[in-house]
C-alpha cells in the first residue's frame, strides 16, 4: 500500500512537471487555451463617451488675427452691403481696427435689391430737390451721406451682444434695438429681421447675415 501511494505521488509530480516545460524537437504540450466568452474586465468601454452635438446657437470660435474686414468681402451673398461698407471711410477704418468691437448686421444682397429705392436715395431729398437730387458735386455729397447712415444703421458698437440687451447703432439718433431667439433662430427687434447665420466671430466681434433692412428713417 505504500509503495502504491508513493508511485501516486511520483505520477503526479511527472505530470505536472510536464505541463511547465516543453518538450524536446519543439514538441509542446498541448494547453487548455480557451478564452472566457464573457470579458469580465472592469477597467469599462474602450471607446470614450460622446460629447454630444455642437450647439448650433453657439458661434464658430473667435479668430485672433482676423478681422471683420478680412471675412466680410468673402461671402458673396452680401457682397452689395460689403461694398457699401468700403466705400464709407469711417466704417471701414473701424471694421479694421482690432480694438474696436462691432456686430455688423450684413443685409443679404437679396433684401438690398428688394428695396423700393436705394439706399443712397432719401424721398426727402426728391421732395424738396426734385429728380436732379443727386446730380452734381452737393448730389453727391448728398448720395454718401445718405449711405453713410444706412451702413452705419448696420453696425452695432458692442460684441459681443447678449440677447435682449438693448443698445444703439452707430447711427446718430438711431432707436434701440436688440434680438432674441424665436424657435431657434435669432431675430432683431423691434424689426423683426431674421438672422441668416453668424457668418465670423473674429478678433473684433460678428459678422451676421440678416434676411432683411432695418427701418432706421
Amino acid at each position: 500500500m505504500r509503495l502504491i501511494t508513493l508511485y501516486c505521488v511520483q505520477l503526479l509530480a511527472t505530470i505536472a512537471h510536464t505541463q511547465l516545460v516543453a518538450l524536446p524537437y519543439g514538441i509542446q504540450l498541448k494547453t487548455n487555451d480557451q478564452k472566457p466568452l464573457l470579458n469580465m474586465d472592469p477597467v469599462g468601454p474602450a471607446v470614450p463617451p460622446s460629447q454630444g452635438p455642437a450647439d448650433p446657437e453657439r458661434p464658430p470660435p473667435a479668430q485672433g488675427g482676423v478681422l471683420i474686414s478680412d471675412v466680410m468681402g468673402r461671402d458673396r451673398s452680401i457682397n452689395i452691403f460689403a461694398g457699401f461698407a468700403r466705400d464709407v471711410a469711417p466704417i471701414s477704418s473701424r471694421l479694421d481696427d482690432s480694438s474696436e468691437n462691432s456686430t455688423v448686421l450684413a443685409p443679404l444682397n437679396s433684401a438690398v435689391e428688394k428695396l423700393p429705392r436705394k439706399p443712397w436715395e432719401d424721398p426727402k431729398d426728391y421732395d424738396a430737390l426734385g429728380a436732379n437730387a443727386y446730380e452734381g458735386g452737393d448730389g453727391q455729397d448728398r448720395a454718401h451721406r445718405n449711405l453713410r447712415r444706412f451702413v452705419e444703421a448696420h453696425v452695432v458698437p458692442v460684441s459681443p451682444w447678449p440677447e435682449k440687451e438693448k443698445v444703439k447703432s452707430l447711427l446718430d439718433g438711431d432707436r434701440e434695438i436688440w434680438w432674441e431667439m424665436r424657435d431657434g433662430v435669432k431675430v432683431i427687434q423691434p424689426d423683426d429681421i431674421e438672422v441668416d447665420s453668424v457668418a465670423g466671430r473674429v478678433g473684433n466681434g460678428e459678422l451676421w447675415i440678416v434676411k432683411g433692412v432695418r427701418n432706421y428713417a
